[in-house]
């Protein structure tokens, strides 16, 4: 979930790190159910990140884990561990626009967001909060996306996202993601303490909240494959 954190706006370089998430749901209603998970981020040369989230808490999804194999060009890569069953599903790319966990964020969304994924065009200059910003839309190179675009806010000096605006496939506005708390880790890597997911079409948002960062982890390759999923307990 290199939401995987992120919208990767340009390279970071930060190869490997780990971190715990809280995933806080409400309905409509106003309603909570909360959510506790592990993640774990390889950044892949010449491609895109690998990725295991693992969800420990409540007891009904514990044990249930989500690998990500994000590329460059052509379909990502993504299964789901459901220990209930004991199986393996892998998720097909023409369901990747279908809600993760129940919650707001998509499968598509929890992959890297690679450059290549998207074309570009430049909008306009603003501001998110009283920060200065570059207005991009982007449009999904992929076919099997939920969206015809987005448009997002980068923050000038520090290049990173501060907000998403998501638009389904009737152009229609659908969500809006927005970036909170950042904070800079080894003096190079930013990250959001915070995302919040509002859709605005069901009335319904998801609050992810980052911990515990841990950079050069030292993962390896052999902590991302079909086996660690179950391993992953």
């Amino acid at each position: 979930m290199e939401i995987a954190t992120e919208i990767e706006v340009r390279d970071t370089g930060f190869h490997d790190f780990k971190a715990t998430m809280s995933m806080l749901l409400r309905n409509k209603h106003g309603e909570e159910s909360l959510r506790d998970m592990r993640n774990q981020t390889l950044e892949v040369d010449n491609d895109g990140n690998k990725t295991l989230v693992v969800f420990d808490e409540p007891r009904d999804v514990k044990g249930t884990a989500l690998l990500s194999f994000s590329h460059k060009a052509g379909d990502d890569d993504q299964w789901l561990y459901l220990p209930a069953l004991k199986r393996v599903k892998r998720i097909a790319s023409r369901n990747k626009s279908g809600p993760f966990m129940g919650s707001e964020f998509a499968y598509e969304d929890i992959s890297s967001q690679e450059v290549e994924k998207y074309n570009y065009k430049f909008i306009d200059e603003g501001g998110h909060e009283g920060i200065p910003s570059f207005i991009l839309e982007r449009y999904p190179v992929d076919p099997n996306s939920g969206y015809t675009r987005q448009q997002v806010w980068v923050d000038k000096e520090r290049y990173i996202p501060l907000k998403i605006d998501y638009y389904d496939r009737k152009n229609s506005p659908l969500k809006t993601l927005v970036f909170r708390d950042y904070q800079q880790y080894l003096d190079q890597y930013w990250r959001a303490d915070e995302m919040y997911m509002e859709n605005h079409q069901t009335g319904k948002s998801t609050l992810l909240t980052w911990k515990q960062y841990g950079f050069r982890s030292g993962l390896t390759d052999g902590d991302f494959n079909k086996n660690s999923l179950k391993r992953a307990r």
